[in-house]
C-alpha cells in the first residue's frame, strides 16, 4: 500500500505538472478577457495531432516549434475573427460560440488523422527508472521537468515582460487599465495566443507520454477541473489544482479504479470539483464577487 501511494505521488506530480502547464492557459485566457473557453481541450487535441504529424516529417525539435508557431497563429485568429465581434455580446452566447469552435476543430483533427491512437517516433530515451525502489518513466520524467520548466519561464513572463504586464493590468481591471493606454484588444489576442500555446504543450507532452488520439481533448476538462478547484481568476490556484488533480487522480482515483469501481480514475477530478465547490463556490483561491440588491 505505501508502495502504491508512493508510486501515486510521483506519477501524480509529473502529470499534474502537464494538468498545470493546460490549466494556465484556462486561467490566463479567463483573467484576462472574462470568457470561459470550452475549446481549451481541443487546443490540447490540436497540438497533440499537429505535432505528432509534422514529426514524422522533419526533425522533432522542428515539428515542435512549427506546432507552437500555428497554435499561436490559431489563437490570433479565434480571437480576431470570432471572439473580436462578440465582444460586449452576453456571457452565455460567448461560452456557446467557444463549444461550437471546440467541436469544429475536434471533427477536424479527427478528419485528418483518424480516431486511432497515432505514436510519436522515438525522439526520447524509452524504459523506465528507478528511484528508491520507484519504477518511474523516462518519458514522464522529461514531460514533466519541461513542464515545471516552462511554468516557471510563463511565470517570468507575465511578471517582468511588457506585454505580461499590461496582462496582468487588463486582468485586474479592464477599464482602469484602458484609460491607462493598455490596448485591450492586443492583450486579449495575447490572452488566446498564450493560451493555445500552453495547450499546445501539453498536448505535445500528454502524446509523447501517452500517445494521441481524439480523447486527449477530454484533458482540457480536466483542466477546466483544476481552474474551478483553484479559482477560474486565480492563476496560482489553477496550477496548485493541476498538481492537485494529478496526485488524486493517481493515488485515490487509482486504488478505487483497481479494487472498488473500474473507470473511477477518469472522473475523480470532477468528484474533486463538486466537493469543493459545494463548500466554496469560487474555488480555492477565487475572488468572491458579493452582489448588493
Amino acid at each position: 500500500m505505501a508502495e502504491f501511494i508512493a508510486s501515486g505521488l510521483v506519477n501524480g506530480l509529473a502529470v499534474g505538472s502537464i494538468y498545470a502547464l493546460i490549466a494556465l492557459g484556462f486561467a490566463l485566457l479567463y483573467k484576462s478577457t472574462k470568457i470561459l473557453n470550452l475549446a481549451h481541450g481541443e487546443l490540447v487535441l490540436f497540438g497533440g495531432y499537429l505535432a505528432i504529424a509534422l514529426a514524422h516529417l522533419m526533425p522533432f525539435p522542428l515539428a515542435v516549434l512549427l506546432t507552437l508557431i500555428a497554435a499561436a497563429l490559431l489563437g490570433f485568429a479565434v480571437e480576431r475573427a470570432i471572439m473580436r465581434p462578440l465582444f460586449g455580446q452576453p456571457v452565455l452566447s460567448v461560452i456557446i460560440v467557444t463549444l461550437a469552435l471546440g467541436y469544429i476543430v475536434r471533427g477536424a483533427m479527427v478528419g485528418l488523422w483518424g480516431g486511432d491512437t497515432r505514436q510519436f517516433p522515438t525522439v526520447l530515451p524509452t524504459g523506465v527508472v528507478t528511484i528508491g525502489g520507484l519504477a518511474i518513466q523516462r518519458v514522464g520524467i522529461y514531460s514533466a521537468a519541461t513542464a515545471l520548466a516552462l511554468l516557471v519561464i510563463f511565470w517570468l513572463f507575465f511578471r517582468y515582460s511588457l506585454v505580461g504586464i499590461a496582462m496582468r493590468a487588463a486582468a485586474g481591471e479592464q477599464l482602469t487599465a484602458s484609460t491607462l493606454g493598455v490596448s485591450l484588444r492586443r492583450v486579449f489576442a495575447y490572452a488566446w495566443a498564450f493560451a493555445a500555446i500552453s495547450a499546445a504543450v501539453g498536448g505535445i507532452l500528454l502524446g509523447l507520454w501517452l500517445g494521441v488520439n481524439f480523447a486527449l481533448g477530454f484533458v482540457g476538462l480536466k483542466a477546466l477541473a483544476a481552474v474551478i478547484l483553484g479559482g477560474l481568476d486565480s492563476i496560482p490556484g489553477a496550477i496548485l489544482g493541476g498538481f492537485t488533480i494529478g496526485v488524486l487522480e493517481t493515488t485515490v482515483g487509482g486504488y478505487i479504479d483497481a479494487h472498488i469501481i473500474y473507470g473511477f480514475k477518469d472522473i475523480v477530478a470532477f468528484v474533486i470539483i463538486l466537493l469543493v465547490l459545494v463548500v466554496k463556490p469560487y474555488g480555492l483561491f477565487g475572488t468572491e464577487h458579493i452582489e448588493r440588491l
